[in-house]
């Protein structure tokens, strides 16, 4: 099932006012997309009416500038003592609907959140049960256990046991069909709206990080890891500068998040292959900056370069903010058909192993205007179908339909 934004006419209201309950393992001020993405939601669903809560890590906090969603940062471990803190929690807040916002190093790769609803023994809450599964990676059990298969059972288990579990993209839906026939596909927003500061300045936000105003600027959002093709960013830069080209490289956004522990190994090994290539100059870091910023940040880059390993993604919260802020994109096809994604109309394609090929789809972006300006109106018109409201209605009707 995937939800058809054309048909929203407004967010439908459920019946009564609901009751609804996100379970996520980081939440701001933590940093990453699962949190960023959750907080939008559930200001989304806020704005229908009903009730919003987050029970979420300690290391969360409430904000003073959403009294319309009660966040509870009371989790301090998401290993088994997760069971009891839980039922008791639900016991106490009696939610019409949970709605996990599962991605496994959020939940600190422990399976306690996948087979809380499966305990022969559990509780199960009087309310609609949910998963949004952002990635389909398994969690750690102990040496050897993938090659028993349970690793993939402990995923698929939270997947069977709760009444919805819904995929943000194509591929991982086609992966989890087979033992979810009726799972619903609802691809994420932007985390990042395209609102820079009202005093904008393309000149003045350049020399604010170090950029030349005449240099061709790359950009790339988002954390940096394995599967994002940190060391292709540098690559391309180099090959760039090679070729005469008065290249430089900003880097948007935090360096690392706050889940995945391995994230930080990667960055140095990306920080070093910078500094071998003599490219130190040119790769100018924001790091963690306020929406706004990063929005500017797009505004005053040329072109957005997504090397991803595993191909583009609707799950790839910085891809949605490149569509959102209408920037022509350079990336890597996707692992299974996505219609809207056209090679040389929404945006340019390149092998994720190929350097050079790499390079060329940049370098024609930066030496074509006309191109340039066609990707970024395609991949804005593109970004329309992923509204907040319109992603809101889509989980609305999902517990709707589980209800019914």
């Amino acid at each position: 099932m995937w939800y058809n934004p054309d048909t929203n006419m407004g967010i439908p209201v459920m019946a009564s006012t609901q009751r609804i309950l996100f379970i996520t393992g980081e939440y701001p001020p933590m940093q990453g997309g699962v949190a960023d993405y959750t907080r939008e939601l559930a200001r989304a669903l806020a704005r229908t009416g009903h009730e919003v809560g987050v029970l979420t890590s300690s290391q969360a906090q409430p904000a003073a500038d959403d009294p319309s969603i009660q966040v509870f940062p009371i989790i301090e471990s998401w290993g088994w003592g997760l069971w009891d803190a839980l039922d008791a929690f639900l016991a106490d807040w009696q939610p019409d609907v949970v709605h996990i916002q599962y991605q496994t190093a959020a939940f600190a790769m422990h399976p306690a959140i996948n087979l809380w609803a499966w305990r022969p023994w559990s509780q199960r809450p009087r309310a609609v049960t949910a998963v949004t599964f952002h990635d389909l990676l398994v969690p750690y059990l102990f040496p050897k256990a993938h090659w028993l298969g349970l690793r993939r059972w402990v995923t698929h288990t939270l997947a069977r046991t709760l009444d919805i579990a819904v995929t943000t993209n194509p591929e991982d839906t086609a992966q989890l069909r087979p033992i979810r026939p009726d799972v619903v596909e609802i691809p994420i927003g932007s985390n990042i709206p395209d609102n820079p500061p009202a005093d904008f300045d393309r000149a003045a936000w350049r020399a604010k990080w170090g950029v030349p105003a005449d240099a061709a600027l790359l950009c790339y959002f988002g954390f940096l890891n394995a599967s994002k093709g940190g060391e292709m960013l540098v690559d391309v830069l180099g090959e760039l500068v090679d070729r005469g080209q008065n290249a430089h490289l900003l880097m948007i956004g935090g360096r690392v998040g706050a889940s995945d522990p391995t994230n930080y190994a990667y960055l140095q090994k990306v920080e070093a292959r910078i500094a071998e290539k003599g490219l130190t100059p040119r790769v100018h870091w924001t790091d963690h900056i306020p929406s706004q910023e990063v929005s500017a940040a797009f505004h005053i880059s040329d072109v957005c370069l997504l090397p991803y390993r595993d191909g583009a993604s609707y799950r790839r919260g910085s891809f949605m903010a490149a569509l959102e802020h209408g920037m022509a994109i350079v990336t890597t096809p996707p692992a299974a058909p996505y219609p809207d994604l056209v090679d040389g109309e929404t945006l340019l394609f390149a092998p994720a192993d190929d350097a050079r090929a790499m390079t060329d789809a940049v370098e024609r972006v930066l030496t074509d205007g006309g191109l340039r300006r066609r990707l970024g109106e395609h991949a804005k018109a593109l970004s329309r179908q992923f509204g907040w409201d319109a992603i809101a209605a889509a989980c609305l009707r999902a517990y709707e339909g589980a209800v019914r």
